[in-house]
């Protein structure tokens, strides 16, 4: 099946985010093992192998697919170039010199990938991309395929799927913006986790270089204690501080007086003096980051006279964020002392300014994870928005997916790996997967079928086995089928284009079609990937074919 003509046309080919991307970007035995095919003869020889992964991430029992817009970049503009070539003589010194002919020749113009769509939820054992080439080229592909899925500077999969478990745990209603940049591993961990967030279901990020490189992530940030830090007493502002015909920092003085707080004595005056001067300059966009020096004795009291003068200037203030302490009890406590400043102004004349504050959005920050988030709901927080760093875009609870790439097919003949751990042998021969969904619209399983055989039909009963344990079976009769595999390279590119919006959406289409108790954090249920009884008597007989008999004496 070759790519249309519409859809392979390209004014530019898209080239990979980070230059590092390409061809040398491997392991030297990929290199090592493509001189020998050619030595041999064998580079050429037709070969399938299959990407995937062998468990879920996070303890959990499902995975958001990341990574194939990039992993198309690489194939795409896979060249070996005259530097290339002489950096490779100094480590293949031996070598013939019609070798480094050949790799320098050397393209994607004979491969062919069929993939999942990105953003799509996947589980277990199921081929993720299934890549047809010859022997050698196929081959040279696998580390820098596994990269872009598995790691990418930790990003991708992983970065995509904890985004979703964490969506999932915040909750629909709640705004999530990636702060990871200043914790990833390096600026292609950054840029990766600011775009594979958004997909996962983030809706924005503090990247500016990736608001660039993806104008459909939306960028957006407050301020640093060091800004309000920097403001020692309240005599430092510069100007006139008038805006919208209003003095601000006066009109706000005003405020705290009609507030009672001028008694006080413990407002932070240099506190007070940062929260004008960033409201002068980001007017539209008044966020104060409240905790420098107590959130509830002065950040919370200094923001609220300086909002409710910013809305006399004809500005609506955004918002606090707080960066520290017990999160869902601060949250409340600004809430409520919001609320008490409407309700003390309702019926006067100040009323519809004071009514800005019912609006102003609680962000909270800090060290935030899936755990933090299910338990501020069960403390009943009042957090609008929440900024996730360093747990999502380093994935701690999850150093790495896991995914492998393996030869599956060569020669058009099934090859299997053996292995004394059972999940490590592999499913011989190439394989389309399809999704056997019900006619409630629920996922049942995913049902792994040699490529060459025909799909299963709607309304076909149909016996689905456990590829590794006999006596795991079931008969499922579908309501609908769903090819999960698309040819997206064909030489050259042929996939549609598809935007982050595009791809976010979808994964947020996904995980409300799958099941609960599959997507809960505690125990949840595992989804079956099953293969068809063919495949499975065909996988055990190539088993027993390959496994040495043992003698016991």
């Amino acid at each position: 099946m070759a790519c249309s003509p519409t859809t392979t046309a390209r004014k530019k080919a898209r080239t990979p985010v980070n230059p590092l991307v390409g061809p040398l970007l491997t392991d030297f035995y990929q290199i090592s093992m493509a001189y020998t095919y050619w030595k041999h003869g064998r580079h050429e020889r037709p070969a399938v192998f299959e990407l995937y992964f062998r468990k879920n991430p996070f303890g959990g029992e499902f995975t958001i697919f990341g990574g194939l817009e990039e992993c198309l970049c690489y194939v795409e503009n896979f060249k070996v170039t005259d530097d290339d070539v002489e950096y490779l003589r100094t480590l293949l010194p031996r070598a013939e010199d019609e070798f480094f002919e050949w790799i320098r020749s050397v393209d994607c113009s004979k491969v062919q990938i069929y993939a999942v769509r990105e953003g799509t939820v996947v589980f277990p054992k199921c081929p993720l991309l299934r890549i047809h080439g010859p022997l050698a080229i196929a081959q040279l592909l696998e580390t820098t395929l596994l990269n872009l899925v598995n790691f990418a500077s930790l990003a991708t999969t992983r970065v995509t799927t904890n985004a979703a478990r964490m969506r999932l745990a915040a909750g629909p209603d709640k705004k999530l913006l990636e702060f990871g940049l200043r914790r990833a591993q390096g600026p292609d961990g950054g840029v990766s986790a600011s775009r594979y967030a958004f997909q996962g279901g983030f809706d924005g990020t503090s990247n500016v270089l990736a608001g660039r490189l993806f104008p459909d992530l939306p960028v957006s940030g407050t301020h640093s204690h060091a800004f309000v830090q920097s403001y020692i007493t309240g005599d430092e502002l510069d100007g006139d501080g008038v805006l919208g015909g209003v003095n601000l920092a006066e009109a706000a003085l005003t405020w705290r007086r009609r507030l009672g707080y001028e008694d006080a004595g413990s407002l932070h005056a240099g506190e007070f003096a940062a929260f004008v001067a960033y409201a002068l300059a980001n007017p539209t966009n008044f966020v104060a980051l409240v905790d420098t020096y107590s959130t509830l004795e002065t950040g919370l009291k200094n923001f609220v006279t300086v909002a409710l003068a910013l809305k006399e200037c004809g500005f609506a203030p955004k918002g606090v964020r707080i960066d520290s302490g017990d999160l869902a009890y601060l949250s409340r406590e600004s809430r409520a002392l919001f609320a008490g400043v409407v309700d003390a102004f309702r019926g006067t004349r100040h009323e519809a300014t004071a009514a800005c504050l019912e609006a102003v959005s609680i962000v909270a920050s800090n060290d935030i994870n899936e755990t933090v988030l299910l338990s501020l709901k069960e403390q009943g927080h009042a957090i609008d928005c929440y900024g996730i760093g360093t747990h999502l875009v380093t994935c701690q609870a999850q150093p790495a997916l896991g995914c492998v790439y393996k030869l599956v097919e060569i020669d058009g003949e099934p090859c299997i790996k053996l292995s004394n751990e059972i999940a490590k042998t592999t499913i011989p021969g190439a394989k389309s997967i399809y999704r056997l969904v019900s006619s409630a619209d629920v996922m049942l399983l995913d049902l792994l079928v040699p490529f060459s055989h025909a799909p299963p039909e709607v309304g076909e009963r149909i016996l689905c086995r456990h590829p590794f344990d006999h006596q795991k079976r079931a008969y499922v009769t579908p309501s609908k089928v769903l090819d999960l595999h698309q040819l997206v390279f064909d030489g050259t590119r042929c996939d549609p284009d598809r935007s982050l919006i595009d791809i976010r959406d979808h994964c947020l289409e996904q995980l409300r079609t799958v099941r609960e108790d599959i997507l809960r954090p505690l125990n949840p249920t595992p989804y079956k990937t099953s293969v068809t009884p063919a495949l499975f008597t065909f996988f055990q007989e190539i088993w027993q074919r390959n496994e040495p008999v043992r003698e016991l004496s």
